[in-house]
């Protein structure tokens, strides 16, 4: 028997429109002090109390410096012979083929100057077509597909490009507060020449209706930062009767660098 959302003990006690209450706030507040020549923000505020565990998601003690040689001896080596190119399509690593929307995903990685960063190791991760992750802490009642793990990984070209063939991920509830679902992404994971040059950030799709419902995506108090965490849909891209097209570049540094996210909490 399934529990009603009025007595499930794991549903959280405020409702969505209380969260898009305290959103509106907060995004009010950063609007009036910009107005006056309050400083621009273009990434996640490390708290953002819409966003339950974010009080949890950042450091509360002071940095150590390491010994960067150290470092190095723990760090991974990764190369073009390390990644087979046919790890950058998600729908041929099982016996058959993934239910749900087949999608190609493809970019440049570049810096905050356009130049293209190449020989970058990107690995992403996503829910399946029924919004379902093959993770023991993913319990929801939606569908596993035994053909779609959601895991891929790539290296960039020379100009810095990157594809991934794919399934279109699903919304998915979690946690944070009654009814709280996530807008549909691909998490996307960049490491450089060693260990301490990880970045991750989520890719989201054009004209999500939970866009404005989502905290974690609404934590970027800017509309234009969060603009540059939406793909855009590119026919150009789309092939005929297989598969349709997006495209999404990633920023590495500058102004207009793209969002990244802390690596523990649920996202």
């Amino acid at each position: 028997m399934t529990s009603s959302p009025n007595t499930n003990p794991d549903a959280a006690a405020a409702t969505q429109d209380e969260m898009t209450a305290e959103i509106r706030e907060v995004h009010k507040e950063y609007e009036h002090a910009l107005a006056h020549g309050g400083p621009e923000e273009t990434t996640a505020r490390l708290t953002f109390p819409p966003y339950r565990s974010s009080l949890l998601r950042h450091p509360t003690k002071s940095l150590h410096h390491t010994d960067p040689e150290e470092i190095e001896l723990w760090s991974p080596a990764f190369g073009e012979r390390d990644v087979h190119p046919l790890e950058a399509d998600l729908t041929i690593q099982h016996n058959g083929q993934p239910i749900g929307e087949r999608i190609i995903v493809t970019g440049r990685v570049v810096d905050g100057q356009g130049r293209p960063v190449a020989g970058q190791l990107i690995e992403v991760w996503q829910a399946n077509a029924a919004g379902r992750y093959i993770h023991k802490r993913d319990q929801h009642p939606a569908p596993l597909d035994p053909n779609f793990t959601g895991v891929g990984r790539a290296i960039t070209g020379p100009d810095g490009e990157y594809t991934f063939t794919t399934i279109k991920p699903a919304p998915y509830p979690w946690k944070n507060h009654n009814n709280a679902w996530r807008p549909a992404h691909i998490h996307f994971s960049l490491f450089g020449t060693d260990f301490t040059q990880r970045i991750i950030t989520q890719m989201y799709f054009p004209g999500d209706p939970l866009f404005s419902l989502d905290p974690i995506y609404q934590s970027i108090v800017d509309q234009q930062a969060r603009d540059r965490l939406v793909a855009s849909y590119d026919h150009s891209v789309s092939q005929h009767e297989w598969a349709t097209g997006y495209r999404w570049d990633i920023v590495l540094s500058g102004s207009n660098r793209t969002w990244t996210e802390p690596e523990e909490g649920d996202h």
